[in-house]
């Protein structure tokens, strides 16, 4: 019986453990993203022509919520990043040498 309480337990705690706050440098990843489209939408457009002469063409257009409701990126950044990692960014997003 207490080995059934312990073993519960110990799931428990593993289970409850992975939905803690992620690694610092894996926040700042995702979360450059999310700043990258507070600041301008991003999209992709393809025309092709196939085997006879057949054309396809495509549009992909992603716009985010920060970006229409006029969001700083680096605000979105720094928020984005504490609420993932629970501590704020190693650097400001407008310091980081891959911002432009």
């Amino acid at each position: 019986m207490k080995q059934g309480i312990a073993a519960g337990l110990l799931l428990a705690s593993l289970v409850l453990g992975a939905c803690g706050p992620m690694s610092l440098a894996e926040a700042e990843r995702q979360c450059f993203e999310r700043a990258r489209l507070a600041k301008q939408p991003r999209g992709e457009v393809s025309v092709g022509v196939g085997s006879g002469g057949r054309t396809s063409a495509g549009l992909e257009l992603n716009v985010s919520s920060d970006f229409l409701l006029g969001r700083d990126p680096s605000a979105v950044y720094e928020s984005c990043v504490m609420q993932k990692a629970g501590e704020p960014p190693s650097r400001p997003l407008y310091a980081r040498p891959d911002w432009r």
